[in-house]
């Protein structure tokens, strides 16, 4: 493998020489002073998704040492492999090939593979949507990680094109609380589980589909083939727990990467067949863009180098995303997913350990509920956390003066961010909520911002189907570009295993009648006793 890590290209030194004589130090308020066109020079519009770049700590000599980077680490004959199908997940020696799954018809790798399955799905959700004739009022999916946050997201995402008389339901935890609550409000005759798990085997996964299955035949129900249905590869193990019904994916397809297919099963029943075919399109879109747009105009491109800028040169350690658009609620947890568990490594593509960092912490609440909650951090910390403001121009529910109060709200947040305010700038405030036995100047000190906090807006029209897909298929690129750079792998998830192995290992213990410690370190046994006690 012909690998060179970032840090020893020329571009990662005139980036160090660069962060030192301007980026270290840039102020953005001096930088809007000199530059009347900065916003036109930073903003840029992709498929379906505007950004203004222009409030984040960088300028134009830094995106150009960007992009210089970013071709001399050749990311866009890695962006060129992955689109081709090349095994660029090397670990596990698979294609990474979530692109296929939104290429029109005849236009991408598998196509006819895939197009059957998608076609095929989709046949199957209108039936299910024919209340009428299937009966069905509620669906339940059952599954975990990524067969979980990505439909969780979209359906309410895009509730103003669900189904009305359709109760969408997710379950993932392997905590009987999640279902319990569930299945409470359920009828068998009127309800279609989802058991979403490609081997059939995710240990929480068919843990509560065992559950689902035992309260349906407990409750009454006697048709398990009508009312479950697989997103599945592993036909015999479906059938043997009672499902006819499957469809499949393949291994070219990564958990958190599979929304576009079989396990959007629960999406295409919520919104039905146009419409998923619209969050394709989307998706498909953005993957256009990413594989065709110049570095320096590339959204996910720029947005992935941007990532690493903060990281490795500012040292940025986390990133905050406030979606002003309550549909987007889950949209930070499956961030938390695709790029945490892509980017969360160690080593690098030969095995050797990393120097620098690599996956920022991802978190967020929808706007304002973080307004409530964190943004003091953010305003007065001592930690500087770029924030990632995602506004949505026109909304699709008739209140008006609530959608107004949102955008001016998001806006706002990113102004304050930015411009802070100077203690003598609160000194000539009033502030009745103050002490009386502090000081003017001591208040004014409390009620001080010290701004420059970099920010992104990300602005969509409207949040459609299409949308949506563009949108998510630009956080995927993004993704991508940073782990490219960071000369990881992004498509395995090994840190996952040992503690499943553990807790394998460790369930006969809690469950057996003695608890048996030996071999366990002493917090771990401690703990059990106490649990068993």
């Amino acid at each position: 493998m012909n690998f060179v890590r970032c840090d020893t290209t020329v571009a990662w030194t005139a980036l160090q020489g660069h962060y030192e004589a301007h980026g270290r130090d840039l102020d953005l308020r001096e930088a809007f002073a000199r530059d009347p066109q900065r916003f036109e020079s930073l903003a840029l519009q992709a498929p379906e998704v505007f950004a203004d770049l222009s409030k984040n700590r960088w300028d134009l000599m830094t995106r150009k040492l960007l992009v210089q980077l970013a071709q001399e680490l050749g990311l866009e004959a890695r962006r060129d492999a992955m689109l081709a199908g090349e095994a660029i997940n090397t670990t596990e020696g698979r294609a990474v090939l979530h692109t296929a799954l939104r290429a029109p018809r005849g236009q991408g790798p598998h196509s006819a593979e895939v197009h059957g399955v998608l076609d095929r799905m989709l046949d199957f959700a209108e039936q299910v949507r024919d209340t009428a004739a299937s009966g069905i009022r509620d669906v339940v999916n059952i599954g975990i990680g990524g067969s979980d946050l990505g439909p969780q997201m979209v359906v309410p995402a895009l509730d103003a094109y669900a189904h009305p008389g359709l109760a969408m339901h997710f379950v993932s935890n392997v905590d009987g609380h999640d279902i319990t609550p569930v299945l409470r409000r359920l009828k068998p005759e009127t309800t279609l589980f989802i058991v979403a798990s490609k081997t059939f085997t995710t240990q929480e996964t068919m843990a509560n589909a065992a559950v689902a299955r035992q309260w349906f035949l407990d409750n009454g129900g006697n048709d398990i083939a009508r009312h479950f249905v697989g997103a599945t590869t592993n036909l015999a193990a479906a059938a043997e727990f009672g499902i006819h019904t499957t469809f499949g994916f393949w291994d070219w397809v990564g958990g958190r990467y599979s929304l576009w297919s079989a396990i959007g099963l629960p999406i295409a029943i919520a919104i039905g067949s146009e419409h998923f075919r619209a969050l394709l399109a989307g998706a498909h879109a953005m993957d256009r863009h990413f594989a065709d747009a110049p570095l320096e105009a590339n959204l996910p491109a720029l947005l992935g180098l941007l990532d690493v800028w903060y990281r490795n040169f500012h040292g940025f350690t986390s990133r905050s995303v406030a979606p002003y658009h309550q549909g987007l609620k889950r949209l930070p947890a499956y961030l938390q997913q695709l790029e945490m568990e892509s980017n969360g490594k160690c080593v690098d593509l030969v095995g050797n350990t990393l120097p620098y960092g690599t996956s920022p912490v991802v978190w967020g609440e929808p706007g304002t509920n973080g307004q409530h909650a964190y943004f003091q951090m953010l305003h007065q910390g001592t930690d500087v956390v770029p924030l990632e403001f995602i506004a949505v121009k026109r909304p699709t529910h008739p209140h008006a003066d609530l959608h107004a109060k949102a955008l001016a709200n998001c806006l706002a947040q990113s102004q304050a961010l930015m411009l802070g305010k100077t203690t003598d700038a609160a000194l000539g405030e009033s502030a009745p909520t103050a002490s009386a036995a502090l000081d003017k100047l001591t208040v004014a000190r409390h009620r001080s911002f010290p701004g420059n906090r970099p920010s992104t807006t990300l602005l969509l029209d409207q949040l459609t189907p299409r949308a949506l897909g563009a949108l998510i298929a630009l956080y995927e690129h993004r993704v991508f570009t940073s782990g490219a750079i960071w000369g990881i792998n992004s498509f395995d998830q090994w840190g996952v295993e040992l503690g499943k192995a553990l807790a394998s290992a460790l369930l006969p213990k809690l469950t057996g009648a003695t608890g048996d410690t030996a071999g366990l370190d002493g917090s771990t046994a401690g703990l059990l006793a106490r649990i068993k006690g």
